[in-house]
């Protein structure tokens, strides 16, 4: 005979019991779509043997230690990281600082990694989970409202991380912080007329940095080359123009994996990590590409989902962030691939290659399978 004590005590939830697979199954099928494209775009042009399988073994690599890196995450109780989000934000202003001195190293005329090991670490996407858990810390505390003074103060701590970014510089970056700032705050209960004041300077804010000595020329045009790319061929349009081209060559069908012409001859430059959806688009078609916006689209609805049955506001906070963070950063790189956007060095989550990306995505996702996971305890 069954105890009544055994028997409550079996159906008390506990958190492997809920496992969002639907959002898993998402981030391993990105991710593996993420590792093909990879290889086409590095192969090069040889026939039946590719040139080399570099950036496949490597890429493969961060794959599989990000989805390690999203297992270990979710297995540890998101709410802990509210007691850390002051030294963690230390830790994350250091690395930055750090970066930027002789320490550092330049690629693409950006100061923005650390070389180790012959690995390239990238600080400025790690700060991005770190900041997330920081403004959900500081908007949660003491559940005060968001008046003009603490929304000044968020503001404040943001502007830390987000200056030292943009003395790298990387402008692409910091738009993800003001969009993740944004999209928090609003959520958090910011008024109406605050929200329409704080655009207004991130405005005003984006215009002064486009027209300071901050930015080399080459960034600026890089930037702003999508208003009119007819008027730069061979220049900072040149990048838009060829993976406009790409993206149109595939058509419907796509021109066959491993066999798109501008892939194959290298003509879009970065395909590998901020115009990898040229290469979806180009040898999968349109609907290959729909099929990739249409998995980050379910990624987004179990975020916003987990946000939702989020047992605390802290839970939803950081799934907001992490939404915030998402939308964004699709948004802005299929946008910049189509000409519609301009072009930064944002990557496209789960495809773009990079370690320092993926594993920043993974434990992400990670974040929000915890709190989906911790929703009755």
């Amino acid at each position: 005979m069954t105890s009544p004590l055994r028997g409550s005590r079996s159906k008390v939830p506990t958190p492997a019991n809920h496992i969002d697979w639907i959002l898993v199954a998402t981030v391993v099928a990105l991710s593996l779509l993420g590792v093909l494209m990879v290889y086409s775009a590095t192969k090069g042009p040889g026939g039946e043997e590719p040139t080399t399988t570099y950036f496949l073994q490597r890429q493969l690599m961060f794959t599989v230690l990000g989805w390690g890196v999203m297992a270990a995450v979710a297995a540890f109780d998101y709410r802990h990281f509210r007691d850390w989000a002051l030294p963690m934000a230390g830790i994350a202003v250091a690395a930055l600082i750090l970066v930027i001195s002789p320490l550092g190293s330049e690629s693409n005329g950006a100061q923005a990694w650390f070389e180790l090991a012959g690995f390239q670490l990238q600080p400025s996407e790690f700060a991005k989970i770190v900041f997330i858990l920081g403004m959900a810390a500081f908007l949660t505390f003491d559940r005060a409202d968001l008046d003009g003074r603490r929304l000044l103060m968020a503001f404040g701590l943001a502007a830390v991380p987000m200056a030292l970014i943009m003395l790298q510089p990387d402008l692409g970056t910091v738009l993800v912080f003001v969009f993740v700032a944004l999209g928090m705050i609003t959520v958090a209960g910011i008024r109406p007329r605050h929200l329409a004041i704080v655009a207004l300077v991130a405005i005003v804010g984006t215009v002064m940095i486009l027209n300071s000595p901050i930015l080399k020329e080459y960034q600026v045009d890089r930037l702003t080359s999508f208003v009119s790319p007819d008027s730069d061929t061979q220049g900072a349009a040149y990048n838009t123009k060829q993976a406009v081209v790409a993206i149109a060559g595939g058509g419907l069908t796509g021109q066959g994996l491993f066999n798109g012409d501008q892939t194959r001859l290298n003509y879009v430059p970065e395909q590998h990590t901020d115009f990898i959806f040229t290469v979806v688009g180009e040898e999968l078609g349109f609907l290959g590409g729909a099929l990739v916006l249409g998995l980050l689209g379910v990624l987004v609805w179990r975020i916003w989902r987990t946000a939702q049955l989020s047992r605390d506001a802290y839970g939803m906070l950081v799934c907001v962030g992490i939404l915030s963070m998402v939308v964004f950063q699709v948004f802005e790189n299929a946008g910049m691939t189509m000409g519609i956007m301009p072009v930064t060095g944002i990557p496209l989550p789960f495809l773009s290659y990079g370690g320092s990306a993926i594993l920043t995505a993974c434990a992400a996702m990670g974040l929000v399978l915890s709190v989906h996971m911790r929703r009755f305890t």
